[in-house]
């Protein structure tokens, strides 16, 4: 067998162009791809393909069959609050929800962690007291604010 390599699959109804070109503009590091029309120029697009960091993602118009679920949600690790800041606005915008723990959807409906580094450096502290407060501030939390977790 000769695997080649790994692609994010994500099934839109009819935004798959404007939801690629909507991570390509969110996230550093990141190109918009092929798009691929069904019958030339003028028609309708049927995928679009991006990368954020370095992975490779293909956007489907496949039609209102099936929606997106917290159950598959995209982890983004920040070193800065105003990373945080910054990119929980971008994904929360124009029809966004904010969600707990870091949580939020797109207005796409697609699960998303904003993470800082630091979260994960309190919850892993090896003095319990640490740990305990930082995943307490967390679960009292919606956009994870660097700050409060001691």
């Amino acid at each position: 067998m000769a695997i080649s390599g790994l692609t994010t699959f994500l099934w839109f109804d009819t935004q798959a162009l404007e939801a690629a070109e909507f991570y390509v503009a969110t996230f550093p590091h990141s190109s918009l791809g092929d798009v691929h029309r069904m019958g030339g120029d003028n028609a309708a697009i049927v995928t679009a393909s991006f990368t954020l960091f370095g992975q490779a993602f293909t956007a489907l118009n496949g039609g209102p069959l099936f929606e997106h679920s917290a159950a598959v949600s995209f982890q983004v690790f920040c070193e800065r609050q105003e990373e945080v800041d910054d990119l929980w606005s971008k994904l929360t915008a124009d029809g966004g929800e904010e969600g707990r723990c870091g949580w939020c959807k797109d207005r796409f409906g697609i699960s998303w962690q904003v993470i800082p580094h630091a979260l994960g450096e309190r919850l892993s502290d090896p003095d319990p007291a640490v740990s305990q407060r930082a995943h307490a501030a967390m679960m009292a939390m919606g956009k994870i604010v660097i700050a409060d977790l001691s």
